[in-house]
């Protein structure tokens, strides 16, 4: 129960992130606002391991850089599947796809939840591919290039290699991994920034604000996550923490008034089930 109030938490924080990340990024460009963001998020770090302390081995380090790897390239490949203008398609393909392959790698692992849990977590993957669905945009294309389908589920792959390559950290090395993770996240993302010719600026507090809220927030996410995972199963875990576009949509409709279709509320509801299935 514990590690999936964890989980959900970090669904809910890191649907707010990325909600504060998408706001920021109509005013700035997209990879400036993730790599400062990442920078602003560097404090919560500290923070997180003088709270929880732990003694990491080199290789919990190693698998933290590689998990921020995936995930620096799962965001730079959603944002050009995005950018195609197909996003009803791209937006929920990648987030069913992050939520089946930690499903997939905790079962080839040898993990067997209870069927309620399982069943929880299937719901999960329903429930993310509803909430994400968008309304086609005006002039978007009935038929969807394969080319925009790979970069979907490559991105949804990145990300649920994220997911379970965070989970191989030894539960002894506590949030250390962490620091892996944005070393190496930080560093590609440096290199992109230079490579696209952005720049490392945002103008305005409150873009500078929304940023900020982006960091901590994905960053405190990212901790919920790996406690999550160190006390339960993957392929319960992480579909539940890859119910984050359910918050993101939720904040959509709160502040942003914008229109919900039925299908997002009926994801809502699956959500609400996943999380009630798993915590039996």
């Amino acid at each position: 129960m514990y590690a999936i109030t964890l989980a959900a938490a970090c669904a809910l924080i890191w649907g707010a992130s990325d909600f504060c990340g998408g706001k920021a990024s109509q005013r700035a460009h997209p990879l400036s606002v993730t790599v400062l963001s990442q920078i602003l998020g560097l404090p919560m770090i500290a923070l997180m391991m003088v709270v929880i302390p732990g003694t990491p081995r080199g290789v919990d380090l190693l698998w933290g850089a590689a998990a921020g790897v995936l995930g620096l390239f799962g965001i730079v490949l959603l944002y050009r599947g995005l950018s195609q203008g197909a996003m009803a398609v791209v937006a929920p393909t990648t987030a069913v796809t992050s939520a089946i392959v930690p499903i997939l790698g905790g079962l080839l692992q040898g993990e067997r939840p209870a069927p309620a849990a399982l069943a929880g977590a299937f719901c999960a993957v329903a429930a993310i591919g509803l909430v994400s669905l968008a309304p086609s945009r005006p002039g978007e294309p009935a038929k969807v290039s394969v080319a925009t389908v790979g970069l979907a589920l490559l991105a949804g792959a990145c990300f649920g290699g994220f997911f379970i390559i965070l989970g191989f950290a030894d539960a002894d090395a506590g949030l250390w991994p962490m620091l892996g993770v944005r070393a190496s996240s930080l560093a590609v993302g440096l290199f992109l920034v230079w490579k696209a010719g952005a720049r490392l600026r945002l103008d305005g507090r409150t873009t500078l604000a929304l940023a900020a809220a982006a960091g901590l927030g994905d960053t405190l996410a990212n901790g919920f996550y790996l406690l999550a995972v160190q006390r339960g199963d993957l392929s319960v875990i992480a579909p539940i923490a890859a119910l984050y576009p359910a918050s993101t949509v939720l904040l959509a409709l709160l502040v942003e008034k914008e229109r919900m279709r039925p299908l997002q509320f009926a994801g809502l509801g699956l959500a609400a089930l996943a999380l009630v299935l798993t915590a039996t």
